[in-house]
């Protein structure tokens, strides 16, 4: 009788495993089906990119001025508008949203009113489109900050108070802040509070902990951030329409105050503005794969110099 009880039980557990392996399997299954449809959906989009592009796509294409209605030449002034654009944008960005998290994670109390204002701030950043982002661009910085420095400095001669590459960066980097700060404060979360104690009772003060046992253990954090923003940036078209991209230049932005051309803003008006759409589409194919090739390559230096700064650590 005891037997039987036994290889009963025992049967029943057997059974049991079996399903619980099937179901692990299964799950398992799936997760790999899921990343193999997500890697292919990125080739394959790549590949289109390339294969539509590659009639197009040429030393000549990247470094000469469009022409003819821009069914002909290159995309040299967009190219360098888009390169000064995320540079401009990440400078103003990743100092001031470092210095935020920083204030959240180290000096924010965890009741603080103003702390969680800043949070609910920052989440409401997050999901505000990015078109909202451009209206405020031009409300904010061209006609109230650029027209207010033109009556002080110039005697209301037109020069800030119009759409330029200042404003257009600046007016991003709002639109990246969320994306670097939350990054920056889950980064300064990752060090250990026992070495901020450590580090207090051996005499040192609260700034002298950040800059030598935070902030140097976090760096990689905030490049990702910037990474994130820099992706993000390169492809936004929105925020820019009304702070200063232009549809075609004969010149490259000489300083802070000209316009400029947009790789994003150049497919744009390819793709919508164009008197002969499918004429222009190996330029469109051909400028996308540009814009591709340059958030890469700057996404690429972040990383080389992220992997240094871990090398130095360690």
């Amino acid at each position: 009788m005891e037997t039987t009880i036994n290889e009963t039980e025992n049967q029943f557990f057997s059974n049991k495993k079996k399903g619980i392996d099937i179901k692990g399997k299964f799950v398992v299954g799936i997760t790999q089906v899921a990343v193999l449809l997500i890697i292919a959906i990125l080739f394959i989009i790549l590949g289109i990119i390339v294969y539509e592009g590659r009639e197009k796509f040429s030393w000549e294409f990247i470094s000469s001025f469009p022409t003819d209605g821009m069914t002909k030449g290159g995309i040299f002034p967009a190219l360098i508008g888009t390169f000064i654009l995320v540079v401009v944008m990440s400078i103003a960005a990743v100092p001031f949203g470092t210095i935020t998290a920083i204030y959240l994670t180290e000096y924010a109390k965890e009741n603080s009113k103003i702390a969680a204002a800043v949070r609910f701030s920052i989440r409401t950043l997050a999901v505000v489109p990015s078109i909202i982002f451009g209206l405020f661009g031009l409300g904010f910085f061209i006609q109230f900050m650029g027209t207010g420095m033109d009556k002080a400095f110039n005697g209301g001669e037109l020069h800030w108070g119009q759409p330029n590459i200042l404003w257009a960066s600046l007016t991003m980097s709002l639109l990246t802040l969320p994306v670097i700060i939350v990054s920056v404060e889950e980064a300064l979360k990752t060090i250990p509070r026992e070495l901020r104690e450590a580090s207090l009772a051996l005499g040192a003060t609260k700034w002298q902990t950040i800059k030598n046992v935070v902030f140097p253990g976090s760096v990689s954090g905030i490049m990702t951030g910037t990474i994130l923003a820099v992706s993000r940036g390169a492809g936004e078209v929105a925020p820019i329409l009304f702070t200063g991209a232009a549809y075609y230049l004969a010149t490259l932005p000489k300083s802070l105050s000209d316009q400029f051309m947009n790789l994003g803003y150049h497919i744009y008006i390819m793709s919508t503005q164009s008197s002969d759409v499918e004429k222009t589409m190996p330029i469109q194919f051909a400028t996308t794969l540009v814009l591709l090739i340059l958030t890469l390559s700057l996404n690429l230096v972040a990383v080389i110099i992220r992997s240094r700064i871990r090398r130095r650590a360690k």
